[in-house]
């Protein structure tokens, strides 16, 4: 059956499935939000599919002209059904730093949203109204006849908003005003107003000056002495997706961390990350800014702090196992893991973390002086926790084996991420014991701290990238664990027992830490490092 329909006939049909179908995230945020309130009008209840259709029904009559209304439609229902698949499923909100965060993400990564659920909601509400728009053939009319048909309509959609305006203008606006956060959940204005911000900021922005820091930066007299006997050996771990309320050293109640509970590690309490996403956190964490006046332009146009390490005469590497490091480690020399190949630790499109440690002896003997080595896991990256473990590792059953955690129940989905902590302790405990034994060669120390928490269900919230202020603290509080041997203690006049009162005194840390810890437990003198923020400082007596 051959179906012709006029312009503005399809337009309305489009406005309205967006309306009813493909805005379905924002109506299960309103749900939520009536049912905390004492009383909710019946009437505004009912005027808010008929304001979006009204609304959108005006805004789409703008684009839908000959010969662009299709391929602009098509394209716009597939990408909005996967917007929506994501908000109404994980609660996520597609700003400025998550269309960021999804342009950044491999083909690896990308492919663990994948499963049945996903691919059959694309398929209904994506790509099945695509192709009827495909199949619908738009009646020919004149210029004239087209543009008085559009004025109506629009003029049409105002009454129809002025009017519930008018009815229920104090609703819409304590709504509003009380849940700002909506305005970026409405399908698909939220979503293409965040790419058009990208890519202009992306690629119609003059690029910046690259501009270089810590050009005094220099090991201390103490440090290249030592380097020439017994050199000094961090590794740092960055950490994915880790949130410090599920770690025993923190107070959890289940034995999370049982293999770095049993070595002398200090695990710090109440850290913050600088973002909700690695694509923001990563970059910001190794950079001079703090989370309070961090730009991304500004960081990846300016030397972090493995840059200036590296000018100090620090011998530094950078191992990956996460997809890319973000830009932090352009500078230096790097190594990203291979994922194509099917062993005991990789299924061809992802590794275990212990990958990172075939070679850890070799690597770390190809460095000269004093020398750090950063390891970058994959660790608790979502959704499909439950490949971020082997099967013989997942100590927490029943766990949730799909991609789709949606549809496992809660118990299933919180095993499974514990199971991800575990596995990154045994991982932890592995390189400690390494450089444990690397002890008569290298005065050795580990340092790890994740980039972002996650949500497990927690307010009808998953996964992460959240807008920082709209952000629970499941993703913004992220474990810092620091092991050193006794040499190390030794040569950089650590007071251990200082850093585990400093620990328990309940002072809080962030990202906005990590910059100058590094500098100053490596013994760095330079003008852009801040002993305030050096965790170690307080500490350490004087060398």
């Amino acid at each position: 059956m051959h179906l012709t329909i006029s312009n503005v006939a399809l337009t309305a049909w489009l406005a309205l499935y967006f309306a009813i179908i493909l805005n379905l995230p924002i109506y299960k945020e309103l749900q939520h939000i009536f049912s905390q309130m004492e009383s909710v009008k019946v009437g505004f209840i009912l005027s808010i599919p008929l304001f979006f259709f009204a609304a959108l029904n005006l805004l789409f009559s703008l684009f839908s002209w000959p010969y662009i209304t299709k391929p602009f439609f098509i394209l716009l229902l597939i990408s909005s059904s996967l917007v929506s698949y994501a908000g109404f499923n994980y609660s996520t909100v597609f700003d400025a730093d998550m269309i960021t965060n999804i342009m950044q993400t491999d083909s690896s990564e990308a492919s663990s949203y994948l499963s049945v659920y996903s691919i059959a909601w694309l398929l209904l509400l994506g790509v099945l109204p695509a192709a009827v728009l495909a199949l619908v053939s738009v009646r020919q009319e004149s210029w004239l006849k087209l543009i008085v048909k559009k004025l109506v309509s629009i003029l049409l959609s105002i009454v129809v908003i002025v009017s519930i305006a008018a009815m229920y203008y104090q609703d819409y606006a304590s709504v509003g005003r009380n849940n700002s956060y909506l305005k970026r959940v409405i399908v698909p204005t939220a979503f293409v107003g965040s790419v058009v911000s990208y890519v202009k900021h992306t690629y119609f922005t003059t690029p910046r000056v690259y501009k270089e820091l810590g050009l005094d930066a220099e090991q201390s007299a103490n440090a290249l002495k030592q380097a020439q006997t017994k050199p000094s050996l961090v590794v740092l771990v960055i950490g994915e997706t880790a949130r410090s309320q599920n770690y025993q050293l923190n107070g959890y109640h289940r034995p999370t961390n049982p293999h770095t509970s049993k070595l002398d590690v200090v695990s710090f309490k109440n850290v913050h990350s600088c973002g909700t996403a690695t694509a923001v956190s990563l970059p910001c964490m190794f950079s001079l800014m703090t989370h309070d006046n961090y730009d991304h332009d500004t960081a990846v146009n300016q030397d972090n702090v493995v840059d200036i390490l590296k000018r100090a005469g620090v011998a530094i590497v950078w191992e990956d196992d996460d997809g890319g490091d973000k830009t932090v480690a352009d500078h230096i020399e790097r190594e990203m893991m291979d994922h194509s190949h099917k062993d005991s630790q990789c299924d061809g499109n992802t590794c275990y973390d212990m990958v990172l440690l075939d070679d850890f002896d070799k690597n770390i003997e190809k460095l000269s002086g004093n020398r750090m080595i950063a390891l970058h896991l994959i660790g608790s990256h979502g959704p499909t926790y439950y490949k971020r473990y082997p099967k013989e590792m997942a100590a927490f059953q029943p766990d949730c084996p799909r991609a789709d955690i949606e549809n496992c129940t809660n118990e299933q989905l919180v095993n499974s991420y514990d199971n991800t902590i575990r596995y990154t302790d045994y991982v932890l405990s592995q390189i400690i014991e390494r450089l444990t034994a690397l002890q008569d060669k290298y005065n050795t120390a580990l340092v790890y701290v994740s980039d972002h928490g996650e949500s497990l269900g927690e307010g009808g919230m998953y996964l992460h990238g959240a807008p920082y202020a709209l952000a629970p603290d499941y993703q913004t509080t992220v474990p810092l664990i620091v092991w050193m041997s006794k040499g190390f203690q030794q040569i950089k006049q650590v007071d251990y027992a200082c850093l585990k009162r400093n620990v328990n005194s309940g002072t809080e840390y962030s990202h906005d830490n990590l910059f100058h810890s590094l500098l100053g437990i490596m013994d760095v003198e330079t003008s852009v490092y801040q002993q305030k923020l050096d965790i170690f400082a307080d500490c350490r007596t004087p060398n």
